[in-house]
């Protein structure tokens, strides 16, 4: 049995032929990495529309900058930066404040509040419930400490790394995720 992708680290063989931006490679590059930038993306978005959106954008921004790839480090922080960028675009667009207003049916928090008929519906029913109010308290706050909390614990990136994604300090990193969990723990009381 292969080591797990993230022991081996990156291919530096795939990771070159992005680079020059081969089609082939720039595939398997997607398909390595959708889930990844989706995820983020939704996340950070709260919207299954544009979150899909989001990750096209993050794909084609790879494209143009392949060039600048660096085949010897690991291409996570470089697209979780991408990423986090074409979210804050977002954000600022209007596309964006309208789709705050509706629900959208084909959204995972959305739909998560349908059984999934796998589990005992009463828990499904509770579970999809304090997904939909973490989600909507997370979309609640600032994006700077929306991102904090996305990156640190649905995306699994120590507070280095999401200082790194952020530009700011490492402290400064590890004080906005304080802050934004002392926010969402506010937005939360009363209701979980």
């Amino acid at each position: 049995m292969a080591p797990p992708r993230a022991a081996a680290g990156p291919d530096r063989v795939l990771l070159e032929r992005v680079r020059a931006r081969d089609p082939e490679a720039l595939g398997s590059f997607y398909d390595e990495y959708l889930d990844l930038v989706f995820g983020l993306a939704s996340r950070l978005l709260g919207n299954r529309t544009l979150a899909e959106d989001a990750a096209s954008e993050v794909f084609l921004k790879v494209h143009r900058a392949a060039d600048r790839l660096d085949p010897a480090r690991d291409p996570v922080p470089w697209l979780v930066t991408i990423t986090t960028n074409v979210c804050r675009d977002l954000w600022r667009s209007a596309a964006y404040r309208t789709s705050r207003r509706a629900a959208d049916v084909n959204d995972p928090v959305t739909a998560a509040t349908l059984s999934s008929g796998r589990n005992d519906p009463e828990q499904d029913t509770i579970r999809a419930e304090r997904e939909r109010l973490v989600q909507e308290a997370l979309l609640t706050l600032p994006d700077p400490l929306r991102e904090a909390i996305v990156l640190h614990d649905f995306q699994g990136l120590d507070h280095r790394e999401v200082a790194d994604v952020l530009h700011i300090a490492h402290d400064a990193a590890r004080k906005r995720y304080s802050r934004a969990l002392a926010a969402l723990e506010r937005a939360l009381r009363g209701r979980l």
